[in-house]
């Protein structure tokens, strides 16, 4: 690691520990040169998830579009926000626990229904109805009819 201050590469880690959150490791380190302190960081590199949309096109795995359905569809419905947020948590390991590098949107959508659908009822009929595209009254009450049995 060289040192930000006089650029030599001899430099030793004097101090190591978790950071605050957890997920990285926070690491003192002192340049032999000039004898100056300094913080680095070390993380677990993690390869980025791909989402192929329904238009076949690819874009990285946005965790706030998820987190955003999800709020929309419990909108004025007694459902907090830390309930949300574990619901979004679950999602998101049942997607990363796949050990996939790239996602359809489907698979993905159809994890949120069911997890929405433990959640609140009429949060998942929200979902579903924007999700699944409804076209008629019918397709409708095909859903409802699945969560009443």
């Amino acid at each position: 690691m060289k040192c930000p201050f006089c650029y030599e590469e001899n430099t030793r880690v004097i101090d190591s520990r978790p950071a605050e959150d957890g997920s990285s490791i926070r690491r003192r380190r002192q340049c032999d040169a000039c004898g100056k302190r300094f913080t680095t960081y070390e993380k677990v590199e993690t390869i980025p998830l791909i989402v192929i949309k329904k238009d076949k096109v690819r874009e990285a795995y946005d965790r706030s579009k998820i987190e955003s359905g999800v709020v929309k569809s419990c909108h004025k419905r007694p459902v907090s926000i830390d309930q949300i947020e574990t619901c979004v948590d679950e999602i998101e390991n049942e997607i990363f626990n796949k050990e996939l590098r790239e996602i359809e949107s489907t698979e993905i959508g159809e994890i949120v229904m069911d997890k929405i659908k433990n959640l609140d009822a009429v949060a998942y009929v929200r979902f579903a109805s924007v999700y699944r595209e409804f076209k008629d009254v019918n397709t409708f009450m095909d859903e409802l009819k699945k969560i009443l049995n």
